[in-house]
């Protein structure tokens, strides 16, 4: 069995402040260890699955926050960014089997976490189909294009609901519940154990392994804060200025979506 875990850091318990996600900040050296706890415990997990290949990749920000030594040896670690469409889940192909994803947040716009954002600031919104996504939500769908479910989530609350309600198969783990600038969150150490025994029990689980609805098109609106950024980003071939904040775009392929949102978040 060969399973890819995708970390972010915004979702780990405990975490409030962008000061503890960004690296020199006071509290950033405490969550990037939670960070590592938590990917180290979902490594464990699905090596006692029977998990043969994993792949992990640190997809916070730099990339660079994960002590690489605290992993598990059967792991391949991805640090850094590509550049390529797949984002935080680079090196994705066909020959997986399951996707996981620890670590993640609400997007933006929602309550459910201090520091809900999608893939920029929290002014960055990204809607598909009328539908304001997640980065969760963002690359189940690239998974699932690709034939590789989403089986397992951590993170706050409110992500959690919202992925049972889009796969309703998944496994989750809920670290934090956001309450306006606070969050209310698990032990780190019970939020370890969980994250350890729910991936091994997701991917032990055949339900688990459904793939979300796809669509035969897709339609991506990008909400900016800065007028200048959504009219540099409407000269994306296909793309059209649909407000003075916003553009438009739409393709056949999620793949596309993705291209265009690289593209898009360079000025970002």
């Amino acid at each position: 069995m060969k399973v890819y875990i995708s970390v972010d850091i915004e979702g780990v318990t405990g975490i409030t402040h962008w000061d503890e996600a960004e690296i020199g900040k006071p509290g950033y050296e405490t969550f990037r260890d939670q960070m590592t706890e938590e990917a180290v415990a979902a490594c464990e997990g699905a090596l006692a699955a029977g998990t043969t290949e994993l792949v992990v990749k640190d997809a916070h920000w730099t990339a660079r926050n994960i002590i690489p030594s605290r992993l598990p040896e059967p792991v391949t670690l991805i640090r850094g960014w590509t550049g390529d469409p797949l984002y935080m889940i680079t090196e994705m192909d066909e020959s997986f089997d399951a996707l996981a994803m620890v670590g993640y947040h609400s997007g933006a716009g929602n309550g459910g976490n201090p520091l809900a954002h999608t893939a920029a600031g929290s002014e960055f919104q990204i809607l598909i189909n009328s539908e304001a996504v997640s980065e969760y939500r963002l690359h189940s769908m690239m998974a699932a294009e690709l034939g590789v479910p989403t089986v397992f989530l951590s993170g706050d609350t409110l992500l959690c609901e919202s992925a049972h309600a889009a796969q309703p198969g998944i496994h989750t783990v809920a670290t934090n519940t956001g309450k306006g600038a606070a969050t209310v969150s698990i032990h780190p150490a019970r939020a370890v154990e969980a994250i350890r025994s729910g991936m091994e029990a997701a991917l032990k689980d055949e339900k688990a392994r459904a793939l979300p609805a796809l669509s035969d098109r897709y339609e991506l609106e990008l909400w900016y804060d800065k007028n200048e950024d959504a009219y540099a980003a409407s000269f994306y071939p296909g793309a059209q200025l649909h407000a003075p904040h916003a553009v438009r775009f739409e393709a056949d392929r999620f793949y596309e979506i993705m291209r265009m949102l690289q593209f898009a978040l360079v000025r970002l």
